[in-house]
């Protein structure tokens, strides 16, 4: 099992930047891959960022150039730096992990509010 934790949500600016954290703990051998998803009210939850396990990461095209993942591989954290954020931002961003075994865990969410 994978619990993880997120921190850094909140309200900001249009043009300002947020920093997303989440660790992971429990008891597992490795995890492959850590991310972002996020859902906005009445969309389906989507990919935002992920960190793989061989040190590549992806993102959204929306939110290149923006948002910067980065993975600390012995600490099992990942953060996620925002900037020049838009109101299209607002969501619900929610980590995630997948462990050796493939199976998929998430945190609990925290809210991202872009306005003015």
């Amino acid at each position: 099992q994978v619990q993880l934790v997120e921190s850094g949500g909140g309200l900001v600016q249009p043009g300002g930047s947020l920093r997303l954290s989440c660790a992971a703990s429990g008891r597992f051998f490795r995890i492959n891959n850590m991310g972002w998803y996020r859902q906005a009210p009445g969309k389906e939850r989507e990919l935002v960022a992920v960190a793989l396990h061989g040190g590549f990461s992806n993102y959204a095209d929306s939110v290149k150039g923006r948002f910067t993942i980065s993975r600390d591989y012995d600490k099992n954290t990942i953060d996620l730096q925002m900037n020049s954020m838009r109101p299209e931002d607002t969501a619900v961003y929610y980590c995630n992990a997948v462990s050796d075994t493939y199976r998929s865990f998430w945190g609990q969410g925290t809210q991202v509010t872009v306005s003015s």
